[in-house]
């Protein structure tokens, strides 16, 4: 076991110095360096730290390009990173590079004994760990986002109600909609303008709206598009299954707020016996145990 950390240290050790070296070295063509820019939505002249960013996202690009990946879990983590905003086709490369230079930090912080003393066990340990949370903190982002376009939602159906009920075509009211509440919810009108792109490019309308269901991955905007596609299929009236759905989605988002509420007080158990009930104990018993133990103490020794 002894025997073998310096091997792995050394093993890791050259994967940094080379990790390093393509990072550092000249490219011969501009094309990574504008797709990245693109990945960070970069205008103008860097400055000294958005250089240092995009070294690091370089750094990262290339690490993700060398490490091994399935065409499963390609998918499912394209899925996830649509899902969470990052719609450029490096960010799945820049994910991969992301997650392998984190295993490796963990694994040479664990190895070296910066920490704690070297062992073997514990490192792989560690780099498993650093290779997991990168996906657990994507999830994470993909839940809050969904969890903001799903409270902007019933605001954007009302403002599309009004705009249908005044005169305005549905691919109209979209945009204006994406339009209004840009500043009140950004992640909802961002995902409404990209359905006016599509439409502008040729799309159907049914597609597009399929699309925006996959690319958020949120139930009620699923049941919003199967509506959608309906009212045009059938030729019923778009403003008042727009005014019906919009009071069910307010509804359920006030049954959310309600169900949220119920559960504070389960939430707030474990709070209270694990960090206030103790000290209450302490203020509360911790006196008159000090004062029994003074009486109490000379009596027993007698």
């Amino acid at each position: 076991m002894t025997i073998l950390l310096p091997l792995l240290a050394f093993i890791f050790a050259s994967l940094v110095v080379a990790a390093a070296a393509l990072a550092l070295a000249p490219t011969s063509g501009t094309t990574i360096e504008q797709r990245l820019g693109e990945v960070i939505d970069h205008q103008g002249r860097p400055d000294e730290e958005s250089r240092f960013g995009k070294a690091m996202l370089g750094a990262f690009f290339r690490l993700g390009t060398m490490a091994p990946r399935s065409v499963k879990e390609m998918s499912k983590l394209q899925q996830r990173l649509i899902q969470s905003g990052y719609r450029g086709g490096e960010a799945l490369v820049v994910f991969f590079g992301i997650r392998v230079g984190m295993s490796l930090l963990f694994f040479a912080v664990c190895a070296f004994g910066l920490l704690a003393r070297p062992n073997l066990a514990f490192a792989l340990a560690a780099a498993g760990l650093g290779y997991v949370l990168p996906g657990m903190a994507l999830a994470r982002l993909a839940k809050t986002r969904q969890h903001k376009i799903r409270l902007g939602l019933p605001d954007a159906l009302d403002l599309l109600v009004v705009s249908v009920e005044a005169g305005l075509g549905l691919d109209q009211a979209i945009q204006r909609v994406g339009n209004e509440l840009a500043f009140a919810h950004p992640e909802l009108c961002g995902e409404l303008r990209l359905i006016n792109l599509e439409l502008r490019a040729g799309k159907a309308r049914s597609e597009a709206l399929h699309n925006l269901a996959d690319r958020t991955g949120v139930d009620d905007i699923s049941s919003l598009v199967g509506m959608l596609v309906q009212t045009d299929k059938f030729g019923t009236s778009v403003a008042q299954s727009l005014r019906v759905h919009s009071d069910t989605v307010r509804t359920k988002r006030r049954q959310r707020a309600e169900e949220a509420a119920a559960k504070t007080g389960v939430k707030m158990v474990f709070p209270l016996v694990f960090c206030v009930f103790p000290a209450i104990w302490v203020v509360t018993i911790g006196p008159a145990a000090i004062k029994f133990i003074q009486v109490v103490g000379p009596m027993a020794n007698k």
